[in-house]
């Protein structure tokens, strides 16, 4: 009788933790389901209809590194986040050589692909408050690029607006269809779960906190001041990159 009873006490505690699990379940769900839909459906296309906030450079070039430089003395008050560019000691000689502003110009340091590009940059952005994005690329990093600034920012009800820098020589992208399929794959789950998961970058220093002391030991190599010369001498005389 009282292995009965301890039966059927243990097989009404499991009752109960599984009734639980089903009502958290469906919680979290209708959730995300809710986020999803005034994201999509309400914020983004408010957000259509801002003013672009905030500039988001995608590494994995130095012409739009140099694009930056430009953006950051048309826009002197937008805050502006670097993706994964150059090395820190490159992009702080590229801001000086140029003369343009280093104040709340930030580098994202923890992403190495362009999934991660927005894994890690979307949440620095949700922090500042962004409401509408100008995202910098490049024409060799579309349509990959495009997809997951709809997905990645879209799912967060952040508007955007793409910036397409001509390159010359050797990009640093490679696309193929089937990488940009995993990318736009992996995009849309993240999409969903990222209305619960917020992932945080560790590396993340302002342009004009960068310790060059800290590089001088370091073997770190740079695009050279004279082909920086000649970049943006060819877009002053509208030759483009």
């Amino acid at each position: 009788m009282k292995k009965q009873k301890l039966d059927l006490s243990r097989h009404l505690f499991w009752k109960k933790i599984t009734r639980l699990f089903r009502f958290l379940l469906v919680g979290v769900l209708g959730f995300i389901l809710l986020s999803l839909i005034n994201n999509l459906a309400i914020r983004l296309p408010q957000n259509l209809t801002q003013d672009v906030d905030a500039i988001l450079v995608l590494g994995g070039s130095v012409q739009r590194e140099i694009y930056a430089t430009e953006l950051a003395d048309a826009y002197p008050k937008l805050p502006i986040l670097i993706s994964q560019g150059s090395s820190e000691p490159c992009i702080v000689d590229l801001f000086r050589f140029t003369g343009s502003r280093k104040s709340n110009v930030w580098l994202e340091k923890c992403a190495n692909s362009t999934f991660e590009n927005f894994f890690f940059s979307v949440p620095i952005l949700k922090d500042w408050g962004v409401h509408k994005v100008k995202v910098v690329t490049s024409p060799t990093h579309l349509p990959r690029a495009e997809w997951l600034v709809k997905i990645h920012l879209g799912a967060q009800g952040i508007a955007a607006e793409m910036s397409i820098v001509k390159e010359t020589g050797i990009p640093g992208n490679n696309e193929s269809l089937i990488k940009t399929g995993l990318d736009i794959t992996r995009s849309m789950v993240w999409g969903i779960f990222s209305q619960i998961i917020r992932p945080y970058c560790s590396d993340v220093t302002e342009l004009s906190k960068v310790d060059l002391n800290n590089w001088k030991n370091q073997n770190y190599q740079c695009e050279s001041r004279l082909r920086l010369y000649k970049n943006l001498q060819r877009k002053k005389q509208g030759l483009g990159f």
